[in-house]
């Protein structure tokens, strides 16, 4: 039998992450007001990974400086495995040093901290810090963007194909609106990132080289948090935005702008679009879930958790409509293992299932041996119980 426990739970707009697989369904909106001048976007939550709004979201297209977001991704990476240092040293290479387009002029030869140049390639859109951070990880651009494409393959990024690290024009060096939401998505999961992709202004060479955010976004819309511009005759202007309101996070993905301002509006319409029409209803219990009794177990009973955070992306007239039922099995036999799924949460939004989070136990619970019975016996005449 199962135990069926029921709550009814006011939505609550929080931060935490949720697994796409809790994504309500995609979505363009036909009465959504929002005015496009680009030749592809998309807007998704981050938490739940649920598009919004899209418009020719698979389109393949060049994304200029866009493609930093890629390498940003394995540099962090790499910090968080230990394989870098934000203090180490990087020297550049003749061939970093030779790169065009938006730099922060590095010199063959010279040193700069990891710090800086991942600095320099967030805010300044460096090709050549770019280029040196690369270098630094793999021993070449090109064993980097080997990296960059195995990455894109592990995100289910399809449409994607990196000839290069930096964005720099190359033949066949393409992605899509939705694998920059994707990869963008990914890498707003690393807190590091977020310590660089919304500074406004800073410097490099001990104060002598000035730096300033290419995404007007950051000093001007409330709430931006990143993340990374790119521009070229091929590719237009371009944007990955993102900002958080209300412990709600969007990305909006423009490709293909006309002008960089038309690029920023039509940003801007997106994300004014996602806060102004969604939020993120908690659905985890308020109280601790109750423990489950186990039979024949050396524990009398055994914690439960639910496997991860629920997060529930509702629209807006929707929060007060968000239900739980707790559905539980009535008890347990020994031997019980750690993470074994006892029950479900199943989330209701005005009295439809929207979306179930499995219950599981915390710890194990070993089956009695035949001593232990007799040992657990003899206690319970002793007490009387």
């Amino acid at each position: 039998m199962k135990r069926v426990m029921c709550a009814v739970l006011t939505a609550l707009l929080l931060s935490q992450g949720i697994p796409a697989a809790y994504a309500a369904e995609q979505t363009k909106p036909a009465s959504s007001g929002v005015e496009v001048s680009a030749k592809s976007v998309i807007l998704m939550e981050r938490e739940t990974g649920t598009v919004l709004y899209q418009q020719a979201e698979h389109e393949q297209r060049e994304p200029a400086s866009v493609t930093k977001i890629m390498t940003m991704l394995l540099v962090v990476e790499a910090i968080e495995q230990g394989q870098l240092h934000l203090e180490d040293m990087v020297t550049c290479s003749a061939y970093a040093a030779s790169m065009g387009g938006s730099q922060v002029f590095l010199a063959e030869g010279e040193q700069m901290s990891v710090h800086d140049l991942l600095k320099s390639v967030a805010v300044a859109s460096g090709n050549d810090a770019a280029v040196a951070l690369a270098e630094q990880i793999a021993g070449s651009e090109s064993a980097f963007v080997e990296k960059m494409n195995r990455r894109a393959q592990e995100l289910g990024m399809k449409d994607t194909h990196f000839c290069n690290c930096n964005g720099l024009p190359t033949e066949g060096h393409v992605t899509s609106a939705y694998d920059i939401a994707l990869m963008s998505r990914q890498l707003l999961q690393y807190d590091l990132i977020r310590d660089y992709v919304g500074i406004w202004m800073d410097s490099i060479r001990e104060g002598t080289f000035q730096l300033a955010n290419t995404n007007k976004l950051i000093y001007y819309y409330d709430g931006a948090t990143g993340l990374k511009t790119g521009s070229t005759d091929a590719a237009g202007y371009c944007v990955s935005a993102s900002a958080r309101r209300e412990g709600m996070e969007l990305i909006a993905v423009v490709l293909g702008s006309p002008t960089s301002k038309e690029r920023f509006n039509t940003a801007k319409a997106l994300l004014n679009y996602g806060f102004g029409a969604y939020a993120l209803a908690d659905v985890t219990p308020e109280q601790p879930l109750p423990a489950l009794p186990v039979q024949l177990g050396q524990a009398e009973q055994v914690e439960l958790a639910l496997a991860q955070t629920g997060k529930l992306l509702v629209k807006k007239e929707e929060r007060s409509k968000v239900t739980s039922e707790l559905q539980l099995e009535e008890t347990l036999k020994a031997p019980v293992t750690q993470g074994q799924e006892v029950g479900k949460l199943v989330v209701s939004v005005d009295g439809k299932e929207r979306m179930t989070i499995p219950v599981v136990t915390q710890t194990q619970v070993p089956r009695l041996t035949f001593s232990g019975m007799f040992g657990s016996l003899w206690r319970r005449m002793a007490t009387g119980n």
